[in-house]
């Protein structure tokens, strides 16, 4: 597992983080996900068939984040399995690997609710002893929501039928499409929803792109004077930034921070010249990411240089 998706995965399997980005994706930022009501799932998704000389075999993969989310909306209560999967990339087949986790949690409820019955012994008909499903059985709905972390634009398929070539448009109505719930922060117009530092995260990574809009955002929202520890580590790592953090301090001021690098920068280029300043601030930031327990895979990708360039660094 990369360090990216290691981060990824334990910053937002926090409840009011993973509530926050529910309430924005599925309500409009509306707070009706609540913490309190969120109840982690296993993520290893196990399907089993049965193959043509009656073989069993099994399939298995692995979510990012799984929980079980109880609501409480416009006077009712309602269960929900909502799934997040975390792309620092592009992933050009997305529709088909988030259609496949449903399915197979879809596949798992069938399985256990068939395994219930037999259990009890209170299947009453033929049909319903076929499928181990009976008509008052109910599923559980699942939401998986795909979360970009990237700071390039978003120009995978956002359904299965993007994915699609020439087809007849007669057979359209007949082919089952899927949709992914997507979230990419280059997309979003309003931050206001947003209750939680992932606010901050996405706005830095809708704005890496480019400095002067960076600086114009830290410098606009009061919110930057203040950012946790963890959220400030997920910015340099999806970013590409390198705010530095003390290790003392759990509440990073990202302002002050942003103008010290800046300062910092001028001198470096001043007294090495741009190339040599880069390449300075690289090892710089190679070393943290060593500290951190990154690989030189990761530490590579994140500074722009070649491994072994990297290997260099962090042995002399």
């Amino acid at each position: 597992m990369s360090a990216k998706d290691s981060m990824a995965k334990e910053y937002f399997a926090d409840n009011a983080r993973f509530a926050d980005l529910c309430n924005n994706v599925l309500y409009g930022g509306r707070e009706v996900i609540l913490p309190e009501n969120l109840m982690e799932r296993d993520t290893t998704e196990v399907l089993t068939a049965l193959e043509f000389d009656k073989k069993t075999i099994a399939v298995q993969k692995l979510r990012d984040i799984f929980k079980n989310a109880s609501i409480k909306y416009t006077g009712k209560s309602y269960v929900v399995l909502i799934g997040v999967e975390n792309q620092s990339d592009i992933h050009y087949s997305i529709p088909v690997k988030n259609m496949f986790y449903d399915v197979m949690a879809y596949g798992n409820q069938v399985k256990e609710t068939a395994k219930k019955h037999r259990r009890e012994k209170d299947i009453a008909t033929s049909d319903e002893f076929l499928s181990g499903f009976t008509k008052e059985d109910k599923l559980i709905p699942v939401i998986t929501i795909t979360v970009y972390l990237g700071i390039k634009e978003w120009d995978g398929p956002r359904k299965l039928s993007d994915m699609f070539g020439d087809v007849d448009e007669e057979l359209l109505p007949f082919i089952p499409d899927y949709r992914i719930n997507l979230l990419a922060p280059r997309e979003i117009t309003d931050f206001t929803g947003f209750r939680t530092s992932i606010r901050q995260l996405f706005e830095v990574l809708q704005n890496a792109y480019d400095k002067e809009k960076m600086q114009e955002v830290l410098h606009n929202d009061d919110k930057f004077s203040s950012v946790d520890r963890e959220t400030v580590e997920a910015i340099n790592l999806f970013a590409g930034t390198d705010i530095d953090i003390d290790e003392k301090e759990e509440v990073i001021d990202m302002c002050k921070a942003w103008e010290e690098q800046k300062n910092e920068g001028r001198e470096l280029g001043r007294e090495e010249g741009r190339e040599e300043g880069r390449i300075r601030q690289a090892k710089v930031t190679a070393l943290k990411l060593q500290k951190k327990g990154h690989s030189i895979e990761d530490i590579a990708e994140c500074v722009d240089f070649d491994e072994e360039t990297v290997k260099k660094w962090l042995v002399s």
